[in-house]
C-alpha cells in the first residue's frame, strides 16, 4: 500500500518482473542498487490506454543507478543460529537495455515467508480493469488442513523448512518484440503446533470440546509464465500469456479430540493450465478497441482419509466402522471472449462498452466411504456427489462518465442473458435467467485538497458450484456440507461513500470510506450441531446487511519532526441462521477499532515508530458474547554511520477475555557492520528474546467461544555474513 492506495506493480527500470506477486521481489531484492524510487500516479498497466481510460492505479519503479546497470552482480547472504535455524539468500541479476535477468534462492527455517502471498502471482486480480476476463476465476476444494490466520506474526508460529528459487528473464531479440519468462518453485514443509477448548452454547445445546493438534503441511509448487508481447506498430499491440501451475501437497495432523487420538491425511493436487491473448488498437487519438480471449484448465482433486469414526449418531448400523475416507474430484474450466470499445471525447466524457461470453463449466464428484481398517463397509447414499454445473453468460455491459470540469457522473448498465445446466446425481435441470445489473456514481474534486467519490449498484449473482450440489460431502474432521441443489440468482444493493481530503504525500493526509451493503437474499446455513459432528445445509434467506466505516489520518509535525497516523474503524453484519432446528436466527457481529501511531524523521542517529491499536469484537443472538484486544508495538532505529546500525523491535499483545496469561510481548532485534562498504557486511539477527513459549487468545462466534493456545518458535540467534559481488 502506498497511502490508501494499493500497488499495481513493482517494476525495475520500467520492466515488470512478477506482475501482482511482486512481494517475491519487495522481500529479496537487496537495495544497495536502487538509485530513486519513482512512483507512477493514474498508473495504466495497458501502455495504450494511457490517457483514455479512467485510471487512479499508483506504480512504483526502481530506477537503478549506473554501476549496477549492463552487469552481472548480485549477493550471497548467510544466516546460521543456534539449534540448527539458518536462513541463506542469494540474488544473481543483470539489467541490461535489451535483456534483463534476476535469479534468487531463500532457504530458511526461521518462519519467513519468503514468497508473499503466491495466489497473487499464480492468479492477479484486476477487478474491472480492461481485458481482465477470467480473472475471478478457480477451482473449488472441500476440505482444507491449514494454520490458523493469526492476529500476530504468522512467522512466530511457522515452524517451516523451506526452500524457493525463482528465474526471471526479459528479452527484447527486437525493438517490437519483448518476450518475459518467470520460472518459480518452492518447497516447503511446516508446522503448526495447536491446542483448544470451545464452549458451545446455543439452542439449548451445551458442551465442551478439547482439541490438542499438531499439523505438517508439505507442499511442492512449481510455476511458469510466458508473456510474449508484440507492438504491431505504435497504435497496436498483441499481448499474448500462458501460465502453469503445479502443485502437490501432503498434509496431515495428528490430533486429540476431547481425550480421543485421530490422525488425519490429506493428499491433494493443483493443475492449472491459463491461456489469454490480447490485441489493443488505438485507432484514433483517444479511442480504444480491445479484443481478449482467455482459457482455464483447472483441477484440484483430494483423498482424505480420519482413522477414527466420529459418527456413530449418523450411521448406527454400522457397529464395525472404525476410520472414514472421502476421494473428490474438482474441476473447473472457463471460456471468455470480450470486445471492450474505449471512447474519450473531446470534452473528457469516457463511453465504454463490452460484449462478451463467458462459459464456465465445473465438475464436483465426491465418494465418501465408511471402511473397517482398509475394507469399505458402507457409501452412504445421501453423502456422494456426482455434480456437473454449467453457466453461459452472454452479457453487454454500458458505461458512461460524463465530465463536467473537476466533476464526474458515471452510469453503469449491464445486461446478462444466462444458460445454467445443473446434474446431480443423473438429475438434470434448466433455466435461462435474464437480469440487468445498474449502477450511478459520482466523483467530485472541490479543489487540489477535497475529494469526494460516492456510488449507489444493484447487482444480481448467479449461485457458485458450492451452493448447489445436493448431498453431503466431508469438509473437515467434524463437519459435513452440502449445497441447496438448486438453481438460485441473488440479489444485492450496496452504496459506497469516499472522502479524501489533501494527498498521501501531503503534510496532512485524510481518508474516510463507507460501505453498506444490502443482500436482499442470501445463502445461509442450516446447521445440526453435536459433540461430534456438525451437519450445515445452505437455505435461501432474505435480507442481510453489512456496514463498514473506516477512517485514516496523517498529520507530520515540524516541531517534533515525526509523522502522526490515526485509525479508525466500524464493522457491523447482520445476517440469520438455523442451528438445532430453532427458529430463524438473528445474528448481529460488531467490531471496532482504534489505532495510534507516531513515527519520526529525524536526520540523525536515532529514529522511532511507535503504535497501539485497540480492537472490541461483539456478537449478538440468542447469547451475546464480546471481548476486547490490544496490540502495542515500539521500534527504534539506531544508524551510528554509515558503516553500523541496530534495529530493536517490541510488541505487546493483550487480550481482554482472558483470565490468566492475557498478556504477551516479544523483544526482537537486528545489527549490521560493513566490515568492507561494497563487500562484506557482518550482523547479528535475535527473534524472541523473551523466550515466549506459548500464545493464548480468545474469539466468539455465534454458537460460543473459542480459547485457543498456539506454540511459537523458541528464541534465536542468527550470524549474518552478506556478500556482494
Amino acid at each position: 500500500m502506498l497511502g490508501n492506495q494499493e500497488i499495481q506493480k513493482l517494476m525495475v527500470d520500467g520492466d515488470d518482473l512478477f506482475d501482482k506477486g511482486y512481494k517475491i521481489l519487495s522481500k529479496n531484492m537487496p537495495a544497495y542498487p536502487i538509485e530513486e524510487v519513482e512512483v507512477i500516479k493514474n498508473y495504466s498497466n495497458n501502455p495504450l490506454l494511457k490517457g483514455v481510460e479512467e485510471s487512479n492505479k499508483v506504480a512504483i519503479n526502481l530506477k537503478l543507478n549506473e554501476n549496477s546497470k549492463r552487469v552481472w552482480f548480485g549477493n550471497a547472504e548467510t544466516n546460521v543460529g543456534n539449534d540448527s535455524f539458518y536462513q541463506f539468500k542469494g540474488n544473481l541479476m543483470n539489467f541490461g537495455n535489451k535483456n534483463k535477468y534476476y535469479f534468487l534462492t531463500n532457504l530458511n527455517n526461521i518462519g519467513y515467508d519468503a514468497t508473499g502471498d503466491i495466489e497473487n502471482l499464480v492468479r492477479p486480480i484486476r477487478i474491472k480493469e480492461p481485458a481482465s476476463i477470467g480473472d475471478n476465476q478457480s477451482s473449488n476444494s472441500l476440505v482444507s488442513l491449514s494454520p490458523n490466520r493469526l492476529s500476530f506474526k504468522q512467522s512466530r508460529t511457522n515452524f517451516n523448512n523451506a526452500g524457493l528459487v525463482s528465474l526471471n528473464a526479459i528479452f527484447n531479440p527486437i525493438e517490437k518484440l519483448k518476450i518475459k519468462t518467470l520460472g518459480f518453485f518452492n518447497l516447503d514443509e511446516t508446522d503448526f503446533f495447536r491446542n483448544s477448548i470451545d464452549i458451545v452454547d446455543v439452542s439449548d445445546t451445551n458442551f465442551n470440546n478439547t482439541e490438542d493438534y499438531e499439523l505438517r503441511n508439505k507442499q511442492t509448487i512449481a510455476f511458469g509464465k510466458l508473456d510474449i508481447i508484440y507492438n504491431i506498430s505504435k497504435t497496436k499491440m498483441l499481448k499474448a500469456i500462458t501460465k502453469y501451475n503445479n502443485g502437490d501437497f501432503d498434509d496431515g495432523s495428528s490430533l486429540v479430540f476431547n481425550e480421543n487420538s485421530t490422525l488425519e491425511n490429506l493428499q491433494r493436487q493443483n493443475t492449472l493450465l491459463d491461456q489469454k491473448i490480447n490485441y489493443t488498437n488505438k485507432f484514433k487519438d483517444k479511442k480504444v478497441f480491445l479484443l481478449t480471449g482467455r482459457f482455464i484448465d483447472e483441477k484440484t482433486p483430494q483423498y482424505y482419509r480420519l482413522n477414527n469414526f466420529l459418527y456413530q449418531d449418523l450411521f448406527p448400523e454400522n457397529v464395525d466402522a472404525n476410520n472414514v475416507s472421502q476421494f473428490s474430484e474438482n474441476q473447473m474450466q472457463f471460456a471468455g471472449i470480450n470486445v471492450h470499445l474505449l471512447d474519450r471525447k473531446e470534452n473528457g466524457h469516457l463511453l465504454e462498452l463490452q460484449l462478451g461470453n463467458e462459459f464456465r463449466k465445473d465438475k464436483l464428484w465426491t465418494k465418501f466411504s465408511l471402511l473397517e481398517d482398509d475394507t469399505v463397509l458402507e457409501q452412504p447414499i445421501r453423502y456422494q456427489n456426482q455434480t456437473i454445473y454449467q453457466v453461459n453468460d452472454l452479457f453487454l455491459k454500458s458505461k458512461y462518465r460524463l465530465k463536467i470540469q473537476d466533476y464526474g457522473l458515471i452510469g453503469n448498465l449491464n445486461f446478462h442473458q444466462l444458460f445454467n445446466l445443473l446434474e446431480n446425481n443423473g438429475n438434470i435441470s434448466s433455466q435461462n435467467p435474464f437480469f440487468i445489473n445498474l449502477g450511478i456514481g459520482f466523483d467530485m474534486k472541490i479543489n487540489e485538497k477535497n475529494k469526494i467519490i460516492s456510488s449507489y449498484s444493484y447487482n444480481t449473482t448467479n449461485a457458485k458450484i458450492l451452493d448447489v450440489y445436493s448431498d453431503f460431502a466431508l469438509t473437515g474432521f467434524r463437519s459435513f456440507a452440502k449445497g441447496r441443489g438448486d438453481f438460485n440468482q441473488l440479489d444485492a444493493s450496496s452504496v459506497i461513500f469516499n472522502y479524501q481530503l489533501g494527498n498521501w504525500s501531503d503534510r496532512f493526509f485524510a481518508n474516510t470510506f463507507i460501505l453498506y451493503n444490502k443482500n436482499h437474499d442470501f445463502i445461509s446455513t442450516n446447521t445440526l450441531l453435536t459433540q461430534n459432528f456438525t451437519q450445515t445445509e445452505k437455505i435461501l434467506v432474505q435480507n442481510r446487511a453489512f456496514t463498514n466505516v473506516t477512517s485514516k489520518l496523517d498529520y507530520y509535525f515540524k516541531f517534533i519532526l515525526s509523522n502522526l497516523k490515526l485509525d479508525l474503524g466500524y464493522t457491523k453484519s447482520e445476517f440469520k441462521n438455523i442451528v438445532n432446528n430453532s427458529d430463524l436466527r438473528e445474528v448481529t457481529s460488531i467490531n471496532y477499532f482504534y489505532g495510534l501511531e507516531l513515527r519520526s524523521g529525524f536526520k540523525g542517529i536515532f529514529n522511532y515508530n511507535i503504535g497501539t491499536k485497540w480492537t472490541a469484537t461483539k456478537i449478538q443472538t440468542t447469547i451475546n458474547n464480546s471481548f476486547t484486544d490490544n496490540i502495542s508495538f515500539l521500534d527504534l532505529s539506531f544508524v551510528f554511520n554509515n558503516k553500523f546500525d541496530f534495529q530493536l523491535h517490541s510488541e505487546r499483545y493483550y487480550f481482554g477475555n482472558l483470565q490468566n496469561d492475557n498478556t504477551y510481548y516479544f523483544l526482537d532485534f537486528e545489527t549490521r557492520y560493513k566490515l568492507n562498504e561494497n563487500k562484506l557486511t557482518l550482523g547479528v539477527t535475535g527473534k524472541n528474546l523473551f523466550n515466549t513459549e506459548r500464545f493464548r487468545n480468545f474469539s466468539a462466534s455465534d454458537i460460543g467461544t473459542s480459547t485457543t493456545e498456539y506454540r511459537l518458535l523458541p528464541r534465536f540467534v542468527l550470524l549474518k555474513a552478506e556478500y556482494r559481488f
